[in-house]
């Protein structure tokens, strides 16, 4: 599992101008079970994601396809966790 944390490097009317694209991104992510949750850091100077790949190759990949990524608006920032505790609703993301 890994935490990216991405911090904008353009001003956000460039952000804007992708985010539809982006959300999109996000979207078909969530669909193909790579992405658990995501969402606006406060205040607004970018994002994270919890990403459930099983490498870091994979998760690399993943996020080259996204328009931030593509149009080099956001540094990402990657730290991959093995979750040990975590709610009983989220207990299906442990390690057995």
């Amino acid at each position: 599992m890994y935490i990216v944390s991405l911090t904008y490097t353009a001003h956000l009317d460039k952000i804007e101008k992708h985010l539809n694209e982006h959300i999109l991104y996000l979207d078909n992510q969530y669909k193909l079970g790579n992405f658990i949750i995501s969402g606006r850091k406060v205040p607004r100077t970018g994002g994270v994601i919890i990403a459930t790949v099983t490498s870091r190759s994979e998760l690399d990949k993943i996020l080259s396809l996204d328009p931030f990524y593509r149009e080099n608006l956001a540094e990402y920032d990657i730290t991959q966790i093995v979750p040990t505790k975590t709610s009983a609703e989220l207990e299906h993301l442990l390690d057995t």
